[in-house]
């Protein structure tokens, strides 16, 4: 009886001793959401014919898994679901090229900025004697197309609001509703648009609109100081030392070869 007593002890000990192994291991990794249809923010490309995930937001969040010293874990989820998964924890950070708008600040922390861009408004090239100014966008038989929970659907709804907003989940369709005339003109951040017309001659950036800037950050789950201060000393770090900007221009040149590649 005393041997059983004994045998059954270690198997529950050893049971134990597997349990924290996988909880370390769990522990050893960064997991990242991210929305990885945003060329050049986070997009993926074929590599020695495997799928993976880059661009400059996922370039910054393997400098950060590196300075914590884990394991980049990339989770590709749609953009409006991202801030969902935020606050139930089954990601550790967000970063989908998010500005922190006060909406967003009462439910999430966010970072330092780590960019900042501006906004545009794309048409079909066929209708560019049609329209000169977003204002002329106005009118309630045009559709206006942006991504779903995104600030772009904000400035649709804000400088067109008598057109109708067409919300989609990915980028690649908004660019194909306008291309095939599904839609009159969409809202798309200019460092996104220039990919999208260069790779896309049937589509054109009309100008650029009124905007406030907020920058792109990094969102963490509220309350998180610690996650929260080693995000902003890497940020600190690579806007100092160069390297943000080396990941902007080497994802901007890898997203325009890409999409030329794949259209």
């Amino acid at each position: 009886m005393k041997k059983l007593v004994a045998i059954m002890t270690s198997m529950l000990m050893l049971i134990g001793l597997a349990g924290c192994g996988n909880k370390q291991d769990s522990s050893n990794k960064l997991v990242v959401g991210t929305s990885a249809d945003f060329a050049p923010y986070e997009f993926h490309i074929l590599e020695e014919g495997k799928d993976k995930i880059v661009g400059f937001d996922m370039a910054l969040a393997q400098a950060i898994a590196d300075k914590m010293g884990k394991e980049l874990v990339i989770k590709d989820m749609s953009f409006e679901s991202i801030m969902i998964e935020l606050q139930n924890g089954s990601i550790d950070l967000a970063i989908a090229g998010m500005s922190p708008d006060e909406k967003r600040k009462k439910v999430v922390d966010f970072s330092k900025t780590y960019y900042e861009g501006s906004q545009s408004v794309m048409i079909n090239v066929k209708d560019k004697d049609k329209y000169k100014t977003y204002e002329d966008l106005n009118k309630k038989e045009l559709s206006i197309g942006a991504q779903t929970g995104s600030i772009q659907a904000d400035l649709t709804q804000k400088l067109t609001p008598n057109a109708k907003m067409v919300g989609l989940a990915q980028m690649p369709n908004i660019i194909m509703e306008l291309k095939t005339g599904k839609i009159d003109a969409a809202f798309v951040e200019t460092v996104i648009a220039e990919n999208y017309a260069k790779a896309h001659p049937e589509v054109m950036i009309l100008s650029e609109v009124p905007y406030e800037a907020q920058g792109n950050a990094v969102a963490i789950k509220k309350g998180n100081e610690e996650m929260l201060n080693t995000v902003n000393e890497v940020i600190d770090e690579v806007l100092s030392n160069g390297k943000m900007a080396e990941y902007i221009e080497e994802a901007v040149n890898l997203s325009a070869y890409d999409t030329a590649k794949n259209k």
